[in-house]
């Protein structure tokens, strides 16, 4: 499998760390975030979204991260990360297309907010980021729920996939300064858990999006 990333954005870190978490062999194809390159002619014949990750195996040309991820789990057989059963299963893509479609948003505008605008020498909109505050901790609420009685996401002895996905909006969490304050659950989870993973560690990403610890 090639994937076609930069390791510096959310759902690109989302793929590479859940692969090394499964197993699957991969080969890494840079494609520059900052510098468009996902916005190139070339990249865009593959993923004409012209968003990261892409994924090439063989004649499958395939987008969406977590589609990626679904796909190599069972490519190589990895039920303990993207079990078979058909209700854990059901509950793992539940958590993934949750991720998507909510999580991933709204985690998304601390993200922008307090890391890119800065970075790029504007400021973070207090506006912006005090209307996003209700649905975030409204969401981190479910996540924290649901953690409750579970050290990982889908309620299985180890983790998945997606617990990969969930934490990858976060992965920045202290320079977005995300209000984890109030989800003791999620914070034990990410903290103690997501983060003591090998594949989470191999995949550093830290302040001022480097992937090279000081």
């Amino acid at each position: 499998m090639k994937i076609y990333a930069d390791p510096i954005t959310v759902n690109c870190r989302k793929v590479l760390a859940g692969l090394q978490l499964m197993g699957a062999p991969y080969e890494l194809a840079h494609v520059d975030y900052f510098k468009a390159e996902q916005k190139s002619e070339a990249y865009t014949a593959l993923n004409p979204n012209q968003s990261i990750p892409a994924m090439v195996d063989g004649d499958l040309v395939l987008w969406e991260s977590n589609a990626i991820l679904q796909y190599a789990a069972d490519k190589i057989g990895n039920d303990a990360v993207y079990p078979k059963d058909l209700k854990v299963r059901a509950d793992v893509n539940r958590w993934l297309l949750w991720e998507a479609a909510a999580w991933f948003p709204s985690c998304y505008v601390f993200l922008v907010e307090n890391c890119v605008k800065p970075l790029l020498g504007g400021a973070a909109d207090p506006a912006i980021l005090d209307a996003q505050a209700p649905n975030f901790h409204k969401l981190a609420g479910i996540l924290d729920a649901r953690l409750k009685n579970n050290r990982w996401v889908a309620g299985t002895a180890g983790p998945t996939i997606a617990d990969i996905s969930l934490a990858s909006p976060m992965h920045l969490h202290g320079w977005q300064k995300l209000p984890l304050g109030d989800h003791p659950n999620l914070r034990r989870w990410l903290f103690d858990d997501v983060e003591k993973l090998p594949a989470w560690a191999n995949t550093w990403v830290g302040e001022g999006f480097t992937t090279k610890k000081a």
